[in-house]
């Protein structure tokens, strides 16, 4: 596999795990919140792994032996920390913090929802746009 092909595969599993958690997540900044809150911490996880490994064959005989108890943990810890993304937000510099989010909540969808559900469901937008011609068909 060439690298341009797995860059696009990684894209599209990402963007596919993104579109599932934006939809169970309820589509807006929470959605949008809990899906970077994961990613960072995943990230950290794993670069914390490399960093305690003591080279490359150890790292990947660490996490062939600990991916089954150790990493899948973790991953449930980080998947608990980012369901409350947004208490550390509040409490970073109260009450401002507070408020960030509160405006946030505000301008999330006027300013960033759509482009990230174009970005996520681009055919949705061919379906409302084909459905929206034959709307119009109709009451002509």
């Amino acid at each position: 596999m060439r690298k341009r092909e797995l860059a696009g595969k990684a894209h599209g599993w990402f963007r596919t795990w993104f579109g599932k958690v934006w939809k169970v997540r309820g589509g807006g900044l929470y959605a949008c919140g809990y899906a970077i809150t994961f990613v960072i911490l995943e990230i950290q996880t794993i670069f914390g792994d490399i960093a305690e490994a003591d080279g490359p064959v150890d790292f990947v005989q660490n996490q062939a032996f600990e991916m089954v108890f150790r990493f899948l943990g973790e991953s449930l810890q980080n998947m608990i920390f980012a369901f409350m993304w947004p208490v550390p937000v509040v409490q970073f510099n109260p009450p401002a913090g507070a408020i960030a989010l509160g405006i946030a909540y505000f301008l999330f969808p006027m300013t960033l929802k759509k482009p990230i559900e174009r970005w996520l469901f681009p055919d949705m937008e061919e379906t409302l746009h084909a459905g929206a011609e034959n709307e119009a068909r109709k009451h002509k």
